[in-house]
């Protein structure tokens, strides 16, 4: 991702490269006093095609959120809590861009001071200095080319809406909604808004070398969210699934999805507004954005299809819900990937994943006997591992990946460092992700049963969250 290029940062970049440079600039000098001149910053100019492009993404990542998660989570759920996990991803997505806008945004993507490498500031609170200002803007992937930040504000609320909306399905038909409304707050707060720096910030092409979040300052390369939103979720996920306990009768009654007509629709709408999520996180509309676009096809259709075969072999048939799980996983994998590896390592990518959510989904839930309900942990967290992971080998142009853009070169040629180095700051970063995600989950749950209490009462779990918590149901007799 790229952040907002502040002068100040500008300004100590300078600095520094006319120390590095001294030497070079006394001998034109020397040889040609009229060359000693330093050539002024670029001026960012915004290109109209690029922004048009971040507008439709950012109502594509809605799209995903709602209707696509809720109804995705709604039809794997029992009917008597469909309404409940409804209200649950609808009301989180109102929630989180309140939030966003008031401090999200600015402990996200400005400068931390101190604590830059875990956190930023509060200088743009309440979108302070974000204007409809022509000189207001974002610089993207590309030097000198920006888009308006109020664009970028709302594309990054969009992530910042759905990564705690996917929390709810681990721990899904048996939650209080006060609970999970407070737990949201505290999250995104605490954990998403550091996360989100910690990876994604940094100075931009034009101020390569400027301070930036630890995550990026590893080398840790993650295109569209694989730690920030995956991980992420999928770590809180199973810590608040351990904490509330199983759902009453779980594994000696029948709990299975209620529909599996709308959980269809609602994968399909999360593939069509995963296009935005991961083709958008490119910033421009260029040949990238098309590589993420053609990764986020195929190796969504490559992980389905895997999906399909391991249940056939296991089970004797194919479902449905194993055809929609393995789309999800594909889009999961793929989404720190997408604009770094080829489409025939993409491919790859779909194929290897399904095999190990499933055995997760299937065998590991089984062994531990937790409940996830709708395995938030074995598709998004095991699948933004695995994809994280990976995403440092297929980045590299010898297996058909872009490489890493290095912009401290004239040119931004593209390097790769080495399977090992860049493994080693893949693991790096999952490893953050889990250790600030897991423990500091954790702690918010306690925090939230203190207050309100996490666990709806075993009455209202047996009636159905729909009428105990909202007094409504999804559907009626007539």
């Amino acid at each position: 991702m790229t952040s907002t290029k502040f002068s100040s940062t500008l300004a100590r970049v300078g600095t520094l490269s006319a120390a590095l440079l001294a030497p070079a600039i006394a001998f034109a000098q020397q040889a040609a006093p009229a060359a000693a001149a330093a050539a002024p910053a670029p001026a960012i100019t915004m290109d109209k095609g690029d922004n048009t492009w971040m507008l439709v993404s950012t109502v594509l990542v809605l799209l995903m959120t709602i209707p696509g998660l809720a109804l995705f989570y709604g039809g794997l759920v029992r009917a008597k809590n469909m309404l409940s996990v409804l209200m649950q991803v609808f009301m989180i997505t109102a929630l989180v861009m309140i939030i966003w806008c008031v401090y999200g945004y600015s402990l996200a993507f400005t400068d931390g001071g101190s604590l830059n490498s875990f956190v930023g500031g509060f200088s743009k609170a309440f979108l302070s200095g974000v204007s409809t200002d022509p000189k207001d803007l974002v610089e993207t992937f590309s030097k000198g080319v920006g888009i308006p930040e109020l664009t970028y504000v709302c594309f990054q609320m969009t992530f910042a809406c759905i990564t705690p909306a996917l929390i709810v399905g681990a721990f899904a038909e048996r939650i209080k909604f006060s609970a999970v409304m407070l737990f949201v707050f505290l999250w995104v707060t605490f954990i998403y808004f550091p996360i989100a720096h910690m990876v994604w910030f940094w100075g931009g092409p034009s101020a390569y070398s400027a301070p930036s979040g630890m995550v990026f300052g590893f080398g840790a390369i993650d295109f569209a969210g694989g730690t920030v939103v995956h991980i992420n979720a999928g770590i809180a996920g199973l810590v608040g699934a351990i904490m509330l306990g199983k759902r009453i009768g779980y594994k000696k009654e029948i709990m299975a999805p209620h529909s599996m007509t709308l959980t269809m629709v609602g994968a399909s709408l999360l593939w069509v507004g995963w296009f935005g999520f991961n083709a958008g996180s490119n910033l421009e509309a260029n040949a990238y954005a098309s590589l993420a676009m053609i990764n986020t096809f195929v190796a969504t259709a490559a992980a389905a299809l895997s999906w399909g075969v391991v249940e056939t072999f296991t089970r004797g048939k194919a479902s449905m819900l194993g055809a929609a799980s393995g789309a999800v996983a594909g889009l999961v994998a793929v989404t720190p990937a997408a604009g770094y590896a080829g489409p025939m390592g993409s491919i790859v990518l779909g194929l290897l994943v399904s095999p190990l959510c499933y055995f997760f989904v299937d065998v590991v839930k089984n062994k531990f006997n937790y409940d996830d309900s709708l395995d938030v942990f074995g598709v998004h967290c095991i699948g933004g591992i695995f994809g994280a992971l990976m995403t440092g080998i297929l980045v590299n142009p010898a297996l058909g990946g872009a490489g890493i853009v290095d912009y401290s070169t004239a040119d931004f040629a593209a390097s790769y460092p080495g399977t090992a180095t860049q493994l080693l700051a893949q693991l790096k970063g999952v490893l953050t992700t889990l250790i600030w995600s897991g423990v500091g989950s954790a702690i918010l749950y306690k925090v939230v049963d203190i207050v309100v209490g996490l666990r709806a009462t075993p009455e209202a779990e047996r009636e159905g969250l729909d009428l105990a918590s909202h007094g409504e149901a999804a559907y009626h007799n007539s």
